[in-house]
């Protein structure tokens, strides 16, 4: 009995092997690690907003509306659970990727205005916090992309035969990624135009 249980488990195995289950499991771990980068590289940036606002603050006090702004899209960002279940919720997954786009777009704004005081500019510790977002930001985008690689290759394998036979038998579905339009308005710098009218002749 002891032999034909052994060996009825042995078979189980192989089986499970050679249909994915062990590449899903891979893949899902694989997933799990990136995401935990991605939130710390995001929580690191949400922890250089105070600072950088009220640094703004001191020498730009007449831009409240930006700096609301940026305060107001940190306490959404904040107010978002990030649980490891979040990733499994395509809803609740992009409510958190609109949240941190809308805090990358004050933010961008905010620097974009720092621009209009050069002694904000010249400040020590206004230049330490830019090097500091700007840092975070490269971080963010190396953490957001390797996220991205890693969603893409378990959704090919949950979707792929056989393997997507054992991720319906044993639960694994597709799950939500960040979207490539909505890294490119992220990553786009601010435009900024300029009047080519000619002068007036006088």
């Amino acid at each position: 009995m002891r032999k034909l249980s052994a060996g009825l488990l042995l078979i189980f195995t192989l089986l499970l092997s050679g249909c994915g289950y062990n590449t899903l499991q891979s893949n899902d771990e694989q997933i799990k690690a990136a995401w935990s980068e991605v939130l710390n590289q995001y929580q690191r940036r949400a922890d250089l907003v105070p600072n950088l606002v009220n640094t703004v603050k001191g020498f730009a006090a007449q831009e409240k509306e930006v700096l609301t702004r940026v305060t107001e899209a940190r306490a959404r960002v904040g107010s978002i659970q990030a649980t490891p279940e979040l990733i499994n919720d395509e809803q609740a997954f992009a409510k958190f990727q609109a949240a941190q786009g809308e805090l990358s777009s004050a933010l961008a704004r905010l620097l974009v205005v720092s621009e209009n005081y050069p002694q904000l500019k010249s400040d020590a510790a206004f230049r330490d916090l830019q090097a500091q977002l700007e840092g975070t930001e490269n971080r963010i985008t190396v953490a957001r992309n390797r996220y991205i690689k890693a969603v893409q290759e378990y959704n090919v394998t949950v979707r792929s035969f056989p393997s997507n036979l054992t991720a319906m038998v044993f639960g694994f579905k597709v799950k939500p990624n960040f979207t490539v339009e909505n890294e490119k308005a992220i990553s786009a710098p601010p435009t900024v135009t300029f009047d080519t009218q000619p002068a007036p002749a006088r």
